[in-house]
């Protein structure tokens, strides 16, 4: 251990990150640690704690028993995966069997003492505001909103083997509902990259919730308090893409009666979705690149570049690599989107997840008008059907549904039509 800690920069000694969302807390800590002669950087959640060690190394990292955004576990296997030789504290005072201990963890564990102490407003010994926050968070279990929404069917709110309980509000994101394996996947992987500014491909078929990734990626990232901006690659004539995307000048071809800011100028300082991605024209590929490479645009009809601060998310159903491959789109900029994976799945593979997001929908709807319960025959034909729309046909097919319905309290069989009649 005195050889790793030997090698340990000396730059980073007395350096420290405090993990919380509780900001008093890491005040107190960080006014005890400064007191010691510690310099302290602060993170509000997991994510952001790994991206501030990515970042610049510490000595010792200080973490909250719980993280807005990952479960405690789930960020030590991480941290200590990334992070071998910085000395990890929880704020119980215990420490996982990591390889490396501080010469200097007494003194973090002095301050720790002194941040939690009844002078320190005892922030141990009473239940806190911020862990009243995931309780309240937590959605209601599958078995209590069926009971309000569907009180109609037995077997969908009584029986234990039809019950599929929602994940715990710290794996999913409530963007997202279910507990499928490869939900819970997206979930985690979105915690991971949010607080950076890593350019994220987003793949999956239609329907299976793409643009719903890159409004959590948003969310959770340092840039939520800037502008989320959409544009749909698919929907834009090729000829007034590059304008849309990058701005003009008044002038600058026929119809432009007056200047427009484009889609990346307006997201500046926040993100930047680029949907169907792969229906991007070659021509404009290029351009895109080198925004990318430069961080600099020109609006058509301008010779002054613009230099934007935006991240990229881009999604598409298509495979991009494979389209890359076969020379359909460049794989230079492929390379440069594709830093960053996130893998949406198909609900035909999470058919567990379908009553979670019936109830979801109805409650949804339930909003506007008087609620409804479902039948057991209803939701069976719902767990049959292999939803080739993922979950946007769910939504459809259950928003047809309570219209058929008229002014009965129930939906039953007959209301669950998959095609609209001939």
């Amino acid at each position: 251990m005195a050889a790793v800690a030997q090698q340990r920069p000396s730059t980073i000694a007395r350096t420290a990150v405090l993990a919380s969302p509780d900001v008093s807390f890491r005040r107190r800590l960080r006014d005890a640690l400064t007191e010691l002669r510690w310099q302290v950087r602060e993170a509000a959640g997991g994510a952001e704690t790994l991206a501030c060690l990515d970042a610049s190394p510490a000595e010792a990292v200080v973490v909250d028993s719980w993280l807005p955004d990952l479960e405690i576990q789930e960020f030590i296997v991480e941290f200590e995966r990334a992070h071998p030789g910085v000395d990890l504290v929880l704020a119980d005072a215990s420490s996982p069997a990591s390889s490396w201990r501080s010469p200097r963890r007494n003194e973090v564990l002095h301050a720790l003492r002194r941040a939690q102490s009844p002078d320190g407003a005892a922030w141990n010994s009473a239940p806190r505001s911020i862990a009243q926050g995931p309780i309240s968070a937590v959605p209601a279990p599958v078995e209590a909103q069926e009971q309000t929404i569907m009180p109609g069917v037995p077997a969908f709110s009584r029986t234990a083997e039809s019950t599929v309980p929602l994940p715990p509000a710290s794996r999913g994101l409530p963007e997202f509902v279910g507990s499928d394996p490869a939900l819970l996947e997206v979930s985690r992987r979105i915690r991971l990259v949010a607080p950076r500014s890593t350019p994220v491909l987003v793949e999956g078929p239609t329907g299976s919730g793409k643009e719903l990734v890159a409004r959590a990626l948003h969310r959770l990232s340092p840039r939520a308090t800037h502008r989320f901006v959409a544009l749909n690659c698919a929907a834009i004539p090729e000829a007034l893409l590059e304008a849309e995307l990058f701005g003009h000048t008044r002038g600058a071809f026929t119809g432009a009666v007056q200047g427009r800011t484009g889609r990346i100028e307006a997201a500046h300082g926040g993100t930047l979705l680029l949907d169907e991605i792969g229906e991007m024209p070659l021509a404009l590929q290029a351009k895109l690149l080198r925004f990318l490479e430069t961080g600099e645009l020109q609006r058509v009809g301008d010779n002054e570049p613009v230099r934007v601060d935006v991240r990229i998310v881009a999604a598409t159903h298509r495979p991009l690599g494979a389209l890359a491959a076969k020379g359909g789109f460049r794989a230079d900029l492929y390379y440069r989107l594709a830093v960053f994976f996130i893998r949406t799945p198909a609900l035909a593979g999470r058919t567990a997840d379908i009553q979670a997001l019936t109830a979801h929908f109805l409650e949804k709807m339930a909003r506007k008008s008087p609620a409804r319960s479902m039948t057991a025959a209803a939701l069976s034909a719902l767990t049959a059907h292999p939803w080739p729309g993922n979950v946007r046909e769910l939504e459809h097919v259950l928003e047809r549904a309570w219209i058929l319905a008229e002014d009965r309290p129930c939906i039953d069989r007959q209301e669950i039509e998959f095609d609209l009649p001939e």
